[in-house]
């Protein structure tokens, strides 16, 4: 036996007497949650020395930041100011060990006042990132009498990059027997 549909009225009376239940939602996003604890989390703790490696260059200036980059940053335990380890780059540990007060001034302006009172000085090869550029050195100049017999082999050439490219040659071979 089939039983007859209900017509449009008859369906919206039944709909209307029936409860039924909400929809779920689905659960509000972790970083919600976590927003309020991480901030906690930073007042407490404040930044380590990943934020300082990342902008350490604009910290410290160009010059400091070649020659260092920080290791660690240790806060004391009774919640007072911490002391950040620096790695220093060779025979730099002298001059960077002068400059240490104004170093710790830059970077508790970055950290905030009083978040470092100390600075530990380490030696030991820098771990060079990839936008580092390697350091070096210029080479000295030739002398008059070299840099005018270059000159005079080479004026009946063109002028233009060939002749530019093979005075630059010039110039490095005549260096390299200068030094045996």
């Amino acid at each position: 036996m089939a039983r007859p549909l209900p017509t449009a009225a008859e369906a919206a009376e039944i709909l209307a007497r029936k409860r039924t239940r909400p929809q779920r939602r689905p659960p509000p996003a972790a970083g919600r949650g976590l927003t309020k604890y991480l901030k906690e989390l930073d007042e407490k703790f404040g930044q380590g020395p990943g934020a300082l490696q990342a902008r350490w260059r604009e910290i410290v200036g160009a010059e400091i930041a070649r020659r260092t980059e920080p290791v660690k940053l240790t806060k004391s335990r009774g919640g007072g100011p911490g002391s950040l380890e620096i790695r220093v780059a060779g025979a730099s540990a002298a001059l960077i060990q002068h400059q240490a007060p104004e170093i710790v001034a830059r970077v508790n302006l970055f950290l905030g006042e009083g978040a470092v009172n100390k600075l530990r000085i380490v030696q030991g090869p820098l771990r060079r990132s990839a936008d580092a550029k390697p350091v070096r050195k210029r080479a000295a100049p030739l002398d008059a009498g070299q840099e005018a017999e270059l000159a005079r082999s080479l004026a009946d050439t063109p002028d233009g990059p060939l002749k530019a490219a093979l005075l630059s040659l010039g110039r490095g071979v005549l260096r390299r027997s200068n030094l045996t």
